[in-house]
């Protein structure tokens, strides 16, 4: 039976929709899956995309229909023009279409038809793809389909030209294989890659040189296509590179360019003489490893492939030899000394060649051996020394009269004599003048100087050329010197046994020679005993104690040294030894001071000698002064001078209660026999108190005292050569509430006083006097002399 027609339809219906479903599932498990893998969405022209514009994550059937969408780029547009339709299968009434994306509205439009037009020329260059969204509406604006994706893509056409982004250069060596690269050009295009608008293709064009390269049309690559590069031919190379797009043929855009191409140098060309024959001439003093001449050569290489090899003759080779200059010629040094009179002029081939990694281009050219004529000049040459340096050996404490000879001669044929000398004036070596023979002036000493080093000057007679040539004479050493002890600080302790080692001997010599020291005692110890070791080593011991430091004697023993030298020698050195207390471990911790022994020398000793002279004459000088001052005392006595005593009277204000040891019973003496001055004469005169007009006064002196200090005072005024042996008297101040004030004569002058003193004889019996011999005026007193 068959079905109605709407059944079919039903059916057919529900078909198409399951088919869609399906289709639409397994497009949104696939975008699912590659946003979850983080590969990108891939979408075709006519590839549906998932729903944007809901955020519900179920799958709706998508009922759109795309078609390709194409646009070539450059194409006029004065009028949209339809590149597509936006197509559905859903059988509804569509009244409107809305696109959205890239040129939207502006570049693309759409009608109600769902036509695409395009309403301006587009370039591919500047955007090749456009993406955009559709969406359809019906009559109540109403969504009828969501959005979908498509793509609206530019086609290219060849509306660009080809370009050479940089120049390029290249460089190759001379006599490089065929096939070898040179350099790689580049251009680029514009145009879509993918198609022929962008597809290049390189030649060389006839306007550059197409003799030597070519270039690979695809990749740019220029390579040699000769194998007979010569850079001495021809340097550098120019080729003009084209580069067309189209894959080529003819109506393409082209580009070009200039490439130079270098040629660089290798060596290919032999060295060669510039002449045949070099004639020299060098005098026979020239120095050593100098220059003689130069062997120019000629070499088309450049100057880094230069590399001449010079060969000379074996039997020459000792006299020259050759080295390079920094143009890498040739220059003939000299190796060893010239004589014109043993050989005057040399003659020899010399021959140049190269090691050449081709075969030379001017092998047959090239000059490669020339003759060399050097010709030796004679000049005048000082004196030869038949040794660099002489070395003689010299004992030591002798006169020698033949140490050795120093010899030098005249090279010249004139053959000059020599007269010989020695530049040191302190040195003690002579030499002969004329036979250059050395001697000893005095004895050498090795210990003081075991080199003498000199130097000898030999010079033509009579003023001619000299040389000079170093000596060194070494003093040889004899056994003259004495063993010396040496040894630390040694002590012993009271409680000290029988074979305790209290110290270490040991000696040193001077001399070089070897020595092998004995120890022995030089006179018998009841104390102390020495033990030698045989090995240049002794202990000292205790034989016999006790030991204390409470005896007053000091321990020493005298030590005898031999040191086994031819002759032997000895020497005898006091060693002083201390006497300490000690704890357990044998440290001190008193010592009694004993004096050590003291090898004195006699340096030392004169330098004793002197100090010891000097105080003797600092004393004789002190003695003859102070006799000559007992002298001067003597004669000042003889004249009447006295000492006084230091009376001094104190401040308290006590009157008489306050002097101390106040006795002028000395001076009363003058009363008597007036001794205490006399005139120059000698002879006896008055006394100053008889001759003082004073009224009389049983029980003093009548101003005498006065006229004593007066001329003292006067004395030490004026006389600068006195000894200052009369005493100071101090006259202290009595006290405020004393009457007198102070009687101090400290600020006294020479002149006498205007002051009354009468008052003094109110004081008492004791005052008296003072007051009669400071009531002299000075006047009075003076004018009786």
């Amino acid at each position: 039976m068959e079905k109605p027609s709407s059944v079919r339809y039903m059916m057919a219906w529900l078909q198409l929709c399951t088919t869609w479903l399906v289709a639409a599932m397994a497009l949104s498990i696939s975008v699912v899956i590659a946003q979850d893998s983080g590969l990108p969405e891939k979408r075709g022209p006519v590839e549906i995309v998932k729903k944007e514009s809901h955020p519900v994550l179920f799958r709706q059937k998508r009922d759109w229909i795309w078609n390709s969408l194409y646009v070539e780029e450059e194409k006029p547009a004065p009028i949209p023009y339809k590149i597509g339709q936006l197509k559905s299968n859903k059988a509804v009434e569509v009244k409107r279409f809305k696109i959205e994306g890239e040129g939207a509205n502006e570049i693309f439009t759409v009608d109600h038809k769902g036509d695409l037009f395009v309403t301006r020329s587009l370039d591919r260059e500047e955007k090749s793809t456009y993406h955009l969204t559709a969406q359809m509406y019906d009559g109540n604006n109403r969504l009828i389909e969501d959005s979908g994706n498509f793509e609206v893509q530019v086609t290219d056409i060849n509306d660009n030209s080809p370009v050479f982004p940089r120049t390029y250069n290249g460089s190759i060596m001379e006599r490089a294989s065929i096939g070898t690269k040179v350099v790689m050009v580049r251009a680029t295009d514009a145009d879509d890659p993918t198609t022929a608008n962008g597809e290049l293709r390189y030649s060389l064009t006839p306007d550059g040189d197409l003799s030597a390269f070519e270039i690979d049309s695809v990749t740019g690559m220029i390579s040699c296509k000769i194998n007979t590069l010569d850079r001495e031919t021809k340097s550098q190379y120019v080729v003009v590179v084209k580069a067309q797009d189209m894959r080529g043929i003819v109506s393409g855009s082209t580009a070009t360019t200039s490439v130079t191409i270098t040629i660089t140098d290798v060596n290919d060309n032999m060295a060669s003489f510039t002449r045949k024959t070099y004639e020299l001439q060098v005098p026979e003093d020239h120095k050593l490893n100098e220059n003689i001449g130069t062997l120019e050569l000629e070499d088309r290489d450049q100057i880094q492939n230069k590399e001449p090899i010079f060969l000379i003759p074996s039997e020459i080779n000792k006299m020259f030899s050759v080295d390079l200059n920094p143009d890498k010629d040739g220059i003939l040094m000299l190796r060893k000394a010239l004589d014109y009179e043993t050989t005057s002029s040399y003659s020899f081939n010399i021959q140049v060649r190269e090691n050449l990694r081709f075969p030379a281009d001017n092998a047959h050219s090239a000059l490669t051996t020339a003759q060399v004529h050097i010709t030796v000049l004679d000049v005048d040459e000082p004196p030869v020394f038949s040794q660099p340096v002489y070395n003689f050996k010299v004992v030591e404490e002798r006169l020698v009269s033949n140490i050795g000879t120093v010899t030098a001669r005249d090279p010249d044929k004139a053959s000059k004599s020599i007269r010989y000398s020695i530049l040191d004036k302190d040195c003690p070596i002579r030499i002969d003048p004329q036979s250059g023979q050395l001697s000893t002036l005095r004895i050498l000493d090795r210990e003081l100087e075991a080199t003498h080093m000199f130097q000898v000057k030999a010079q033509e007679e009579p003023s001619g050329l000299q040389s000079f040539v170093n000596v060194n004479i070494v003093v040889e050493d004899v056994n003259d010197n004495k063993p010396e002890l040496v040894v630390d600080e040694i002590f012993v302790c009271e409680n000290d046994v029988t074979d305790t080692v209290i110290g270490t001997l040991r000696a040193t010599d001077k001399d070089e020679q070897p020595a092998s020291f004995t120890f022995s005692l030089s006179s018998e110890s009841s104390n102390f005993s020495i033990a030698d070791h045989g090995n240049n080593t002794a202990d000292i011991m205790v034989k016999q104690g006790p030991f204390s430091l409470d005896d007053p004697k000091d321990y020493k023993v005298d030590v005898r040294i031999s040191d086994g030298g031819q002759p032997v020698l000895t020497s005898i050195t006091t060693l002083a030894i201390k006497s300490c207390r000690c704890d357990a471990r044998r440290i001190p911790t008193e010592c009694k001071a004993s004096a050590r022994r003291m090898s004195v020398s006699v340096h030392a000793l004169i330098a004793i000698l002197l100090c010891i002279l000097t105080i003797l004459v600092i004393v004789i000088l002190f003695v003859m002064r102070k006799r000559y001052q007992k002298d001067s005392l003597a004669s000042m006595k003889n004249s009447g001078e006295i000492h006084e005593q230091l009376v001094t009277y104190d401040e308290e204000g006590g009157g008489e209660m306050d002097t101390n040891g106040y006795d002028v019973s000395i001076l009363t003496s003058a009363c008597h026999d007036g001794s205490l001055l006399r005139h120059p004469d000698r002879h006896p005169h008055p006394s100053l108190y008889a001759m003082v007009q004073k009224p009389p006064q049983p029980t003093a002196c009548k101003g005498d005292m006065a006229a004593m200090i007066e001329v003292k005072k006067d004395e030490a005024d004026h006389d600068r050569d006195g000894f200052p042996y009369d005493t100071l008297h101090i006259y202290g101040y009595e006290g405020p509430e004393s009457l007198a004030g102070s009687l101090s004569s400290l600020e006294s002058s020479s002149t006498a006083s205007n002051l009354d003193y009468d008052f003094l004889n109110d004081w008492g019996p004791r005052f008296r006097t003072l007051a009669e011999l400071y009531g002299v005026d000075g006047p009075d007193y003076y004018h009786q002399y």
